[in-house]
């Protein structure tokens, strides 16, 4: 998931988070924004709706490109899963500065912090509604409880880069992912038999029966 925001939005972006950082929020009017940037009051309202949008215009992006990526087939749908929240974390970490402006404004403003709760929902339902989707007969509460999971630890590691002032790899986070897929018995690669195993393949007990079912059903195929 490459990133394609247009040059005049990035640059829009990085010149409202300057100004937020240096005057505040509030403070700061979409004139002295488009002023910054270099472009006009109506570019600036052709390409975003507002301040509030200027802030989380990655995210719309990002949603976007999370939904064409889920949309492909792929082998392992709980690993997609993972794969799709790591492309999240490298269009982050590949500018910490401006993701780290970004946070410090969203933390002093209780209107964006509002907002970036129901963004969160929205990369977390987009799992939950892909893994339904993709595993015919998943309980529910197996589909929100790995969405709920990746999408938490992946803020764990994310606010790590934020807060801090060292770059945190994607290998961390693919790192914890890796350990989530055995956790929940969903990971691409084999593990060595256990005594609860499940009699039919190789299959932990503690993988999801609706899971079982499509690793049944693909070695038939």
């Amino acid at each position: 998931m490459a990133d394609d925001l247009r040059p005049t939005g990035s640059t829009v972006v990085a010149a409202a988070l300057a100004l937020f950082a240096e005057h505040g929020y509030e403070q700061t009017s979409v004139e002295q924004i488009a002023q910054s940037a270099g472009v006009s009051r109506s570019t600036f309202f052709r390409q975003f709706g507002g301040k509030d949008d200027v802030v989380f215009a990655d995210h719309e992006l990002l949603l976007d490109r999370l939904r064409a990526y889920l949309s492909e087939a792929h082998e392992n749908p709980w690993a997609a899963v993972c794969e799709a929240s790591v492309q999240i974390y490298r269009h982050f970490a590949s500018d910490p500065e401006i993701a780290r402006r970004r946070y410090a404004v969203v933390r002093q403003v209780p209107s964006l912090r509002d907002r970036e709760i129901v963004t969160v929902f929205r990369y977390e339902r987009a799992f939950d509604e892909y893994l339904r989707r993709s595993v015919p007969g998943l309980d529910p509460v197996d589909a929100v409880a790995f969405a709920a999971a990746v999408t938490a630890v992946h803020n764990h590691v994310l606010r790590r880069l934020l807060r801090g002032s060292t770059r945190v790899p994607a290998a961390v986070l693919e790192t914890a992912y890796d350990e989530l897929l055995r956790r929940f018995g969903v990971h691409p690669d084999p593990e060595p038999a256990a005594d609860d195993d499940i009699v039919v393949a190789t299959f932990p007990r503690r993988m999801p029966p609706a899971e079982v079912a499509r690793r049944l059903g693909a070695l038939r195929d």
